[in-house]
């Protein structure tokens, strides 16, 4: 299970407090204080939870999270604020909001919700993002530059096993078993042709080099 936290909030005290606290809990923990580069955090590392506060420099947080949601980002998160009036608390969820912890906080209740939310997101990935495509596990939908792609069922079933494994190098014989359940009937060259055409519907103009071939190895998805 993933148990990365990304932590964002100017004021350093409240930082190491919830980096200590959620360190001492079993947790991986990385902490910023601006907003500058959690974009480059998000597309690089495996974040299971943000805790985000709203008061941040150059930024309001709730704004930058709803950019983030716009932009395709759906992974959960917790406002830590000291804007505790109702309005507030409602806006945060309305901007992208799972939950929300008023400053001052209680230790033991950050905690809870840290664990609560880290518990019900845990059992499913309902979001995959890679470069510019985005997966919904709820209706088995694709997203390329915000655009829904028409595929095949084994289109899709290929596409998904690529982003799964993003430049991991996969051999015909494991595409094969994992997309088509079937490596005695079928040829590696089976594999050829879907991905040909596999490549023609996601990137119909030959701009974006998602998949490559490995000549006598495989395919690399980057």
């Amino acid at each position: 299970m993933n148990k990365t936290i990304l932590i964002v909030d100017d004021e350093e005290d409240i930082l190491d407090l919830m980096d200590y606290t959620l360190t001492s809990e079993g947790y991986d923990t990385i902490t910023c204080i601006d907003t500058s580069n959690i974009r480059d955090i998000l597309d690089e590392e495996e974040i299971a939870l943000i805790l985000m506060d709203r008061n941040l420099p150059g930024t309001e947080g709730s704004f930058f999270i709803q950019s983030l949601r716009d932009e395709g980002y759906a992974h959960p998160v917790i406002y830590i604020s000291a804007k505790d009036l109702s309005e507030d608390i409602v806006e945060g969820f309305e901007r992208g909001g799972d939950d929300y912890i008023t400053k001052p906080f209680n230790i033991n209740e950050l905690k809870a919700r840290v664990n609560a939310m880290i518990r019900r997101t845990s059992q499913m990935q309902d979001v995959i993002k890679y470069r510019d495509i985005i997966y919904y596990a709820a209706n088995k939908s694709f997203r390329i530059d915000g655009e829904i792609v028409k595929l095949t069922q084994l289109e899709s079933d290929l596409l998904l096993e690529f982003i799964k494994n993003p430049n991991i190098l996969l051999s015909r014989d494991v595409l094969l078993e994992r997309v088509w359940g079937d490596t005695e009937s079928r040829q590696a060259k089976t594999v050829n042709v879907a991905i040909r055409r596999l490549k023609e519907t996601i990137d119909p103009k030959g701009l974006k080099n998602y998949i490559q071939a490995i000549r006598g190895e495989g395919y690399l998805f980057c």
